[in-house]
This record gives C-alpha cells, structure tokens and sequence, in this order.
C-alpha cells in the first residue's frame, strides 16, 4: 500500500470528521492532562499512564498498542523531506548574512517545492501544516516547540530522545512528545549552541548555552550520555516575575520584600543562597529591579539569563574556549575587567570559582550594592564555601584574611530553598555581622517557621517570620533616608491565645 492509498485508508476510518492527518490535539499524558502531540511525535503511553493502572490494563495495552498509539503517516515524508531540505540550503543554515526572517522564508520555498514533488494527495491545509512541521524540525526545535511555548512548564528535560519530561507547578511529568531519533535530537541541540556562538562534539561533548529569551541550556551527548544525547533547558517567564509575582507563589512576605527592597537601594551587598533550580537567579531578578533606574549596572554571567528592566545595563558573558584550547574569557577577567567599566553595581549571575576573591575585593572598594547568587543549603555553608572559592584563586591568604574580607564585604545573606510541594520559599535573611575571634558571625532577621506542617494536599503551610532582632543594616538604610518601620522586625504575638504567630 502506498502512502496516497494509507492517507485514503485513515480519511476513511474518520466519516464525517475534518481529516486532521498531521495531529495536533488530544492525547492523554501521564499527568492526566490534555497535551498537544507535536506532529514529529508519536505517543507512547508510559507503564502507570493516566487511566486504570492495574496489572491487567497494563498488559491489556500492551497487547493492543494500536489503540493508544495515533501514527502519522506522513512520518515517511518528513524525514525524507527534511533530509532533501538539509541536502539544499544546510550551507545556508548558519549563515550569519540571513536574518531569521528570511532563513524561514528561504526554507518554505524550497519545502514547499519538496512537498509538491512528492505528489501527496493533501488538502491545502494539511500541506501548509506539512510545511510547518517540518520547518519546525530543520529551523526549530521540533517536538520541544509546543512545551516552548506552554507557560505552565518551567524547565523541559530530554533524558534520550523518546523520552521528554517537564516540570509544571514544581512536579515532574513525562510528555507525550518524542523526536523520531537521535539524528533529529542532535540536530535541536547544534542549532541551539550554534546561535550563541558555542559547539558541541565528540571533542567537546557538553556545552552550556542559552535561548533568544534566555532560557538557561544545557546538553550533553554520547559518549558522555551513555543511553543518547541529553537535553536540559530551564525556561524563563516571557514577562519577567515581579516581586507581586513572587509574594502570590509563597516565596516571600510582603514584610521581607520591603525589607529587601530598602536593603537593594540603601547599597547593601547582598548573596543570594540556595541549591540546584531553587529560584536564585529569578529572585537576582525581582532584586534587580530595586536598583534606581539612574545607576550603570554591569551584569556578568557564563550563559545570559538576568532580566533587568533598566535601561542603562551593559551584559558581559563569558566565552569557553576554541577548539584549539585558547580564546577563552572567564567570569574573573570578566568581574576584574568590569572594575574599569565605571559601575554603580556589579552583578553577578552566579560566582562558582576564583572570581570570587575578585568580587569580595570589589564590594570592598567601593563598590557597594552588588548582587550575586551562590549554590549553598543555608547561610552558613554560604560563608564556608565563600571561603573555599576564595581559596580556589590561588593567592595562599590565610584563612582569617579570607572571613575578615567576607565578613567586611558581604551585608545580607538571602536562603531560598525549593519544598518538596515544589514552591520556592525564602527561608532566611540573614545579617553578616562582622567576626569574633576567627568564626564569622550570623544573625537572622527572618527565618522560616516550620512548626505548622504540611496540609491534606500535602502543601507546606508554614511562612517565614521576623525573628523579633532589628538588624545592624536598618541603620544603614536609615542613614540612606528610607523609614523601614520597626514593626517589620518584631515577633507578631496572638492577643487571645498568647502564642507566637
């Protein structure tokens, strides 16, 4: 049977009903959701999908796969046509002379005559939809497209290429989505890490790189990836989180965003603390657009990520080496070459080496009101690996010149921590008071109450609570002219039962 007598077959088995050959709609995922099927995939309903999970139904599925997996017929032609379409214009794909605009219009006009050769018996409809699909695999990111586009996921992860999964509202779901091979996957992954100027090979088999919108990137091919290429994108809100934005998720009170917010502009050096995807560099953000719009802010980062809404921000990013080892521009020439720049604040997306030491030294000469964030599970470990990092750079300090410099340079450590309800929360603000003997001292303003437990839905239910100490920084805020009332810092007593809220 050919493919015009299989498209006959399918139209016919669907009377009455719009032929939707290139199907965009109703498959049920593992979360229970209706996902939309990106026409490059075919699902593939996991063990334990949505539905009745008994040993039965499982083996029941397994015996009918035809009736929980929709094929596309036209599987065929599209990878023959995007294979034809590579064959005439992957010369053109990195051209840096076409604009995107034009790169697109170039690809549909040779599909479009790739599509007419192989004399499809297709509606107009179904062949413009044809035309788009492939496009999205050759100049797009193919199955990734639709999950790109749902603002509800927050980070996509490719473990191979038939198996995607993403995070919504702080849980992981597998998706209904797959690529058709791994030739398709790695094709996404060197257009990715080509726009930003970065490689991927078997010499370098891991890159880190980012989306036109910054969405962070990651990815890592065989023969690192033992099972296929692996795919890691952690995607950024289209319309940047304000600080509202954060105080609705539970992240913060509206008391520590004032008190943030006086700290940001009173010029306070501020470390932002936490683990692996807790929330540090959107909450570098919401922190971010505290500082006065007339102020030059200079923002370092190894993959462009922050979102500042003012309008005088110069954007350095760091550059990995060529594939002949050399060129390379680290996060340290970057910081130190920044000092140079004439800078009200220095931000820093994240400081994970020596440019530590150069950062300190920074907040310690003038520069003040500088952000950065830091990978640490409370402010303590943040001081400890403070430490270590300053150590990295090689200079043999001793130990207590390294605390007393970051005891004079760093003002307010901010602990953000993900809850296994999967809402990022401030669990501390912690003031760096200065040292006594060799130890640095810490003292919280705010910490996170955990005596109320969770709820029936499994939701944490505490909230983060002044610690009743009025910090050593109000002063300073005072002394920059903004009132912080004294009421933010005191323990909230209940007057009936007398218990501390």
């Amino acid at each position: 049977m050919n493919l015009n007598d299989r498209l006959n077959a399918l139209r016919a088995q669907q009377p009455g009903e719009a032929p939707d050959l290139l199907p965009s709609t109703g498959v049920e995922g593992p979360s229970g959701s209706v996902e939309s099927t990106a026409a490059t995939s075919a699902y593939v309903p996991p063990v334990g999908a949505a539905g009745d999970g008994s040993v039965l139904a499982q083996q029941q599925r397994r015996r009918e796969p035809m009736r929980t997996t929709p094929v596309d017929p036209l599987a065929e032609v599209k990878e023959k046509a995007a294979q034809e379409l590579f064959g005439r214009i992957g010369t053109r794909l990195n051209d840096s002379s076409l604009t995107e605009e034009q790169l697109h219009q170039l690809a549909r006009q040779e599909l479009a005559e790739i599509v007419a050769a192989e004399q499809l018996a297709l509606t107009t409809a179904e062949r413009n939809r044809l035309i788009d699909d492939i496009g999205a695999d050759v100049l797009g990111y193919g199955p990734l497209e639709p999950l790109l586009e749902d603002d509800s996921v927050s980070e996509i992860m490719v473990n191979r290429f038939d198996q995607i999964y993403v995070e919504r509202f702080g849980r992981l779901q597998e998706t209904a989505f797959r690529f058709t091979g791994e030739p398709q996957l790695r094709r996404v992954i060197e257009r990715i890490v080509s726009r930003v100027g970065r490689r991927i090979d078997e010499s370098s088999p891991l890159v880190d790189a980012r989306l036109e919108d910054g969405s962070r990137v990651n990815a890592i091919i065989p023969p690192l990836a033992v099972d296929g290429s692996s795919l890691t994108i952690r995607k950024f809100a289209g319309t940047p989180y304000t600080v509202d934005d954060l105080i609705r998720f539970g992240t913060l009170t509206r008391e520590v965003a004032t008190v943030l917010d006086a700290a940001v502009r009173a010029k306070l050096n501020i470390l932002v603390s936490g683990g692996t995807g807790t929330g540090k560099t959107t909450l570098l953000n919401v922190l971010s657009a505290f500082i006065p719009g007339d102020e030059r802010i200079v923002t370092i980062e190894d993959a462009v990520e922050l979102q500042l809404q003012q309008d005088h921000v110069v954007r350095l990013e760091s550059r990995p080496p060529n594939i002949e080892g050399r060129g390379e521009i680290t996060i340290r020439d970057l910081v130190r070459n920044s000092l140079r720049m004439r800078p009200d604040r220095i931000v820093v997306g994240e400081v994970r080496g020596a440019e530590s030491l150069d950062m300190l030294q920074a907040m310690n000469t003038g520069h003040e009101g500088s952000i950065s964030t830091l990978h640490a599970n409370s402010p303590r470990d943040a001081v400890s690996r403070m430490e270590t990092l300053v150590l990295m750079a090689g200079m043999d300090l001793p130990l207590r010149a390294i605390r007393e410099q970051i005891a004079s340079a760093i003002d307010v450590i901010v602990q953000i921590t993900r809850h296994k309800d999967g809402v990022r929360r401030i669990t501390s603000v912690t003031e760096v008071h200065g040292m006594e003997g060799d130890i640095i001292t810490l003292q919280d303003a705010f910490s996170f109450d955990y005596t109320a437990g969770y709820d029936s839905e499994g939701r944490l239910m505490g909230r983060i609570e002044p610690t009743g100490v009025r910090p050593r920084f109000a002063e300073r805020i005072a002394d920059h002219g903004i009132a912080l009332p004294m009421s933010l810092f005191q323990v909230q007593y209940d007057e009936i039962l007398g218990e501390i809220r």
